[in-house]
């Protein structure tokens, strides 16, 4: 169990964080494979699944929907999808996280039919599902709004050409998933290369779907027509929490060691995090963060400000955008944090400002931040998960003290995050 008693953290900043953090399973991974075990009557067990409540939650809309589940996640879980029913699905649980809306591929191929609320998940700005809808009325699905919920009804979903008029990750996911177990050929274009689509993909494949091309924008699927077969698969390092680290450990004045981090993930990182200065290392196996070294911004060519800009992968991923400010806050120069998919992301920065940031919110999407600021405690809430995850990065190299409320966003997409920083020497601790 991941969570911590009340949904406050009281942070005493300014102490040197030194230790090795290893990084849990990927939450964005771990989403759709959950769903993917719908594609199966056969047995699905799965390991390295991150203990955290967004994957807790989707493990209660499976039970709901039939699906047996034994094991614990910290140890491995089995899945047993043999018997579902889809009009039993919890829709409270639906409305929780956004990552509902990965069962609506599954559950249409194999049942025909399923009804969605509108998923929860983080406020962010526009997230818009017109994606994931195009891509499964390409293959067949019906799909209306009936009582405020989503009706998706096929007799059967076919393979087609697919052009996603966006490489949203989640939408891909959901066409592969469908695709699958659809009958004939599918080809999705300008489809979403992140790892966590490839490592579905890797789970797919186990259980015996004819998948070719992902990691990049034009993913190859032959429909097997029926039911996939049952598998073991482990998930892969969350690459979102190996950014939020290396920001972390370059802000806190320490020196902190990341193990298991796949060699791919670290240079679409980099992209963005080396222009503010930070520098990664690799020695006898792991990622090697100095935060002693004072961190530098990196002008452009002509010493132009540079900007740290967001885009699919493997561009600079937007769940790290929010750590970037941070970062920038503590290098020596002036840099511009361009938020290019989500205008509500960097409402943050207010909350910084609070704490001393020199930071000018030039529109929803850009923000301009001098540094380094000496940032102080204070009382904030965690408005998302990244945020969140960033507001913790600035408590910890801080002066004084600061209280973190709303915390249960930020334990929604990391696990143990008290007792992970307390093993680096932070001081935090959970309030009522």
């Amino acid at each position: 169990m991941t969570d911590v008693p009340g949904d406050s953290y009281r942070v005493r900043g300014g102490i040197p964080l030194s230790g090795v953090l290893r990084p849990c399973g990927s939450k964005n991974a771990a989403l759709p494979i959950l769903a993917a075990s719908l594609l199966t009557d056969g047995e699905v067990k799965l390991r390295n699944l991150p203990d955290i409540r967004d994957v807790r939650t989707m493990l209660t809309l499976l039970e709901s929907l039939g699906v047996s589940v034994s094991g614990t996640v910290a140890e491995g879980i089995t899945l047993d999808a043999s018997s579902i029913d889809p009009d039993t699905i919890d829709r409270s649980a639906c409305r929780e996280i956004r990552a509902s809306i990965l069962l609506a591929g599954p559950l249409t191929a194999r049942t025909g039919r399923v009804m969605l609320p509108p998923p929860g998940g983080d406020i962010i700005g526009k997230r818009r599902l017109d994606t994931h809808f195009l891509a499964l009325e390409q293959m067949g699905a019906i799909i209306t709004m009936e009582d405020r919920m989503l009706s998706f009804k096929a007799s059967g979903l076919e393979g087609r050409y697919i052009f996603l008029d966006e490489p949203s990750v989640t939408a891909t996911e959901n066409a592969l998933m469908a695709a699958s177990i659809a009958a004939g050929e599918t080809v999705i274009y300008n489809a979403a290369c992140e790892p966590n689509v490839q490592d579905l993909a890797a789970m797919l494949k186990a259980m015996g779907a004819d998948v070719s091309g992902t990691g990049t924008n034009r993913i190859h699927v032959r429909g097997s027509g029926g039911l996939l077969g049952g598998c073991s698969h482990s998930v892969v390092p969350d690459h979102i929490e190996i950014g939020s680290f290396i920001g972390l450990a370059a802000c806190c004045g320490g020196r902190v060691r990341i193990p298991d981090v796949p060699e791919d993930v670290v240079r679409p990182i980099m992209n963005g995090f080396s222009k503010l200065g930070v520098e990664v290392v690799a020695e006898e196996g792991m990622l090697v963060i100095d935060g002693t070294r004072e961190l530098m911004v990196r002008p452009d060519r002509g010493g132009a400000i540079p900007t740290v800009y967001d885009s699919p992968w493997p561009g600079f991923s937007p769940d790290l955008t929010s750590t970037a400010v941070v970062l920038a806050t503590q290098s020596r120069g002036i840099s511009l944090i361009f938020e290019k998919m989500f205008e509500s992301r960097l409402f943050f920065v207010d909350k910084l400002v609070s704490m001393g940031a020199d930071i000018i919110q030039c529109d929803p999407h850009r923000v301009v931040v001098s540094g380094p600021s000496k940032l102080h405690g204070t009382d904030v809430s965690s408005p998302d998960i990244r945020a969140g995850m960033a507001l913790l990065t600035a408590a910890l190299c801080a002066d004084g003290t600061s209280v973190i409320r709303n915390v249960h966003q930020i334990q929604r997409g990391y696990q143990d995050l008290v007792e992970r920083l307390r093993g680096l020497g932070a001081d935090i601790s959970p309030e009522s």
